[in-house]
Order: structure tokens, then C-alpha cells, then sequence
């Protein structure tokens, strides 16, 4: 059956028609009973805590199966300008032979800047969840001739990061995207180097002349307050993006 397609009986038939009367009278009466019932039963009050927990879901879904249509947006010539990607990967403090984990890597937009920062003994982990971004990661790689650069598929729950393996783990324009979030940062721990850090950029909750709709955008204060639930502490905010706030955190000793 299909719900999304169904139509309401004021829709088909209008308020004043019998037939739609009768049915309002019969929810009414229904809806009366289970209410007292909830009520009763002490249920009604646990709905908020139960909406609160599951407040940490993406505000943003959609495929990235559309390969070239994602390059012209993530790759445009004129995202240097705000995002700043020299800086951005040098305020990340990557030791030579380190190893950082690009998390939602999308076309790759960062990989030549992380690689060349870790350099030839170090190693870029490119994740995403959608296939054909990880076969354009693989390609982009090697036409780049970026040999410390392994792209990962990842799972929606789980970015399969081996354990222990990684110095930073970044989170560029991604969190917004992830379900269940309080789960996911408590997993990325197990992914952690000691002193490991997890880096989230993210868009700042208001109209920007680049990046998705403000009801799509996790406000900074937001971000502080999951990490804080999941166990994280923030070390470093590196003022440097006009349109994104920046966050670096460590797990709490």
C-alpha cells in the first residue's frame, strides 16, 4: 500500500460531506481513548525524551551517485577562494609519515593537499559510502599519482577504519550527513592513534552564498554539545574559514 499517495477523506469528499463527518467522529473518539490511555500508563510524558535522543539524525539525505554532476560542485574552480585548502590542511598539524582518514571524501577534492602534507611514508584513508565516488577516488589517485592515497568504501554506521590507525580523522561538510551521530563519534574513537584527533568543518547556520539550505546546517553549538555527549573535548578552533567553523577534538582522558 501505498502511504505517500494516499489522500485525506476533507480532500476527497469536503467538510460537510456525511460520510466525512462520521469519520471525524470516530477518530475523535479513538484518539480521546488512547490519550487517556497513554496518560494513564505515564507514556505521554517519555515522548520528549524519546524525540531528544533520536535528535542526533543527518538533516540532509540524498544520493551522490551522480558522479559529474558532484565534481563540477565539489572541484569548482572557485571553492579555493572560501575554503582555503592549504591552510585548511595545515591548521590539521599532520606529522610527516602521518595518517589521516578523509571521511566523506566525496571527488577527492582534498586528497592532493593531504598527501603531499603526510608525504610518501604517510597515508591518506579516502572514505565514502557511495561506490562510485570510491571508483573516482581510485581514479583520481592514480592519474595524481598519489600512491599513499587508499580509498575505502564505507557502511552508513561504519567508516571501516582500521583500529588504532589513524593520527586525524576529517570531517569536511559530512557530519550534517550522518545518522545517529552520538554513535558514530564514539565508534571513531576505536580508529584513533594515541593523541588522535577528530577534525569536523562544517556550514555555519545561516544564509551563505555557497553550501545547502540553513535547515540542512547543524549549528556550531550543536556540534560542541554531541561531541561533548560522545565523550570529546574541543582542543583547537582555527579561525580561517569565512563560511564553515572548524573544530578539533581529542576523547576526554
Amino acid at each position: 500500500m501505498n502511504f505517500g499517495s494516499r489522500v485525506s477523506m476533507n480532500d476527497r469528499f469536503g467538510d460537510s460531506h456525511p460520510v466525512a463527518g462520521a469519520a471525524r467522529g470516530w477518530f475523535h473518539r479513538v484518539m480521546t481513548t488512547l490519550l487517556s490511555a497513554l496518560l494513564a500508563a505515564g507514556l505521554l510524558a517519555a515522548a520528549p525524551a524519546v524525540a531528544q535522543e533520536h535528535g542526533h539524525d543527518a538533516t540532509s539525505q540524498h544520493g551522490f551517485e551522480d558522479v559529474e554532476h558532484w565534481t563540477s560542485v565539489f572541484d569548482a574552480a572557485s571553492r579555493d577562494e572560501w575554503q582555503k585548502p592549504g591552510l585548511l590542511v595545515a591548521a590539521l598539524e599532520l606529522p610527516p609519515g602521518g595518517r589521516v582518514a578523509d571521511l566523506g571524501a566525496g571527488t577527492g577534492y582534498l586528497l592532493g593537499h593531504l598527501s603531499r602534507a603526510v608525504g610518501a611514508t604517510g597515508a591518506v584513508l579516502a572514505i565514502d559510502t557511495e561506490p562510485r565516488l570510491v571508483e573516482h577516488l581510485r581514479t583520481r589517485a592514480e592519474k595524481e599519482e598519489l600512491a599513499n592515497v587508499t580509498p575505502i568504501l564505507g557502511s552508513a554506521d561504519d567508516p571501516r577504519i582500521p583500529h588504532g590507525s589513524v593520527d586525524v580523522v576529517l570531517i569536511l561538510d559530512t557530519f550534517h550527513h550522518l545518522n545517529d551521530r552520538l554513535t558514530y563519534a564514539r565508534r571513531l574513537k576505536d580508529a584513533l592513534r594515541p593523541d588522535g584527533r577528530i577534525a569536523i568543518i562544517d556550514w555555519q547556520k545561516r544564509e551563505l552564498p555557497v553550501g545547502p539550505p540553513p535547515p540542512h546546517k547543524l549549528p556550531r553549538a550543536h556540534v560542541l554539545d554531541e561531541m561533548r555527549q560522545a565523550g570529546y573535548e574541543l582542543v583547537r578552533e582555527p579561525d580561517l574559514l569565512p563560511y564553515q567553523y572548524f573544530l578539533i577534538f581529542r576523547p576526554e582522558p
